[in-house]
């Protein structure tokens, strides 16, 4: 009888995962931990772990690469609508690959690290990503993949204590930052790149780390009072009381990063009189949305329940006169609040009130109407470390 995982990739964790009991699933083609119930643990256990002390993610489906050369920057700005040019040497920003009509090929997180430029996309789009930037922008500087590094999450407001244990001066990092570091141990020397950033609205960090030395790194990260393991569903309920967007559910091809609310990831220099302004794929479209705001026609807001009824995405959301006036994109019951949140988009040529903070909204479960209110997002407040 043939395996569910047969025809799933591996992350170098893979072994530690099945050593602590982890409930396995199929996810951007690879074998991840959703929870790790064998330790009494679950996804509500990892995600309250998470705010209070600190969790450690497996991440290395993530799709890790180099921009080397003179021109990497530059080349670079021409694919995203952020200014890479002008960041500064170990700090690190959020940025999108847009195609043609401005929709978004994925988001991605980038580092000048001075002799290159460190990129980190998501798993499920990084050969498109990869092979995409090849295309685009391989003549001007060097695109290589780094398909050797594994990538952990240590996310939680006690990371830093437990991370500095092993790592002296990672301390000193302030959020959207990185550096090399080495981690000294017994007989281990492992070599990191880490930057104090992550995906649960938590301080943390993501490590950088050869295959050969992650699970090494993971037992010293577990060996740590502090640190417990967390799989995908605590990674999405914290990602998602934090407001930020998934691939594939909140931003996608067919979404603009104004649709999507993502105008902050644009930066003055390339907006409409900037001094790099335009020079992107979709460039007419995104900032024609970004100058004139009334041209949408839809908006990415916030939701919260005020039932107890989880909400999920695809659900349908109407006005109070039971109009169609939008669709859930994600949505569960918040961990933290105990009450459900939600991502939706709305159609703001129903009426641009219905996206206003405040309305009131029905969502269609099962065919009732669950009574909803447009919310101010994060639902719970970021802890990120700015120094």
């Amino acid at each position: 009888m043939s395996s569910p995982e047969q025809n799933l990739l591996h992350t170098p964790l893979y072994d530690l995962h099945l050593s602590l009991s982890a409930r396995m699933v199929p996810f951007a083609g690879y074998a991840m931990p959703v929870q790790y119930q064998g330790l009494g643990m679950g996804l509500m256990a990892e995600h309250h772990h998470t705010r209070t002390a600190a969790s450690l993610f497996d991440v290395s489906h993530m799709g890790q690469l180099r921009l080397v050369g003179p021109e990497a920057a530059a080349a670079f700005e021409t694919l995203i609508p952020v200014d890479v040019q002008d960041l500064a040497v170990g700090r690190q920003r959020y940025g999108m690959l847009l195609n043609d009509a401005g929709g978004i090929i994925d988001d991605l997180m980038f580092v000048n690290r001075g002799t290159d430029i460190f990129v980190i996309v998501n798993g499920a789009c990084k050969v498109g990503d990869i092979a995409h930037i090849q295309a685009r922008i391989g003549q001007r500087c060097q695109v290589i993949p780094m398909p050797e590094r594994a990538l952990l999450a240590l996310q939680g407001p006690q990371a830093v204590t437990a991370l500095q244990r092993l790592c002296p001066g990672v301390e000193k990092l302030v959020f959207m930052s990185g550096g090399h570091f080495h981690i000294h141990h017994s007989a281990q020397d492992i070599d990191c790149f880490i930057t104090r950033s992550g995906y649960t609205g938590e301080d943390g960090f993501e490590i950088s780390v050869h295959e050969m030395q992650a699970e090494a790194l993971a037992h010293l990260l577990l060996a740590q009072p502090e640190v417990k393991p967390a799989g995908l569903g605590a990674r999405n309920s914290l990602r998602l009381e934090a407001g930020l967007c998934l691939y594939g559910n909140d931003i996608d091809t067919s979404t603009t990063p104004i649709e999507a609310g993502l105008n902050w990831a644009i930066q003055k220099v390339r907006r409409t009189g900037g001094a790099r302004a335009g020079g992107f794929p979709g460039a007419d479209t995104v900032l024609a949305q970004l100058d004139n705001p009334a041209s949408l026609t839809r908006k990415r807001v916030g939701l919260i329940g005020l039932e107890r009824v989880p909400v999920r995405e695809h659900v349908e959301l109407q006005d109070l006169t039971g109009q169609r006036v939008g669709e859930v994109c994600s949505g569960l019951l918040s961990p933290t609040l105990d009450q459900p949140v939600a991502m939706a988009y709305i159609d703001t040529r129903a009426g641009a009130q219905c996206a206003a903070v405040g309305t009131r909204l029905n969502a269609i479960v099962r065919g009732k109407p669950v009574p909803m209110e447009v919310s101010a997002m994060p639902f719970v407040p970021n802890r990120y470390y700015r120094g």
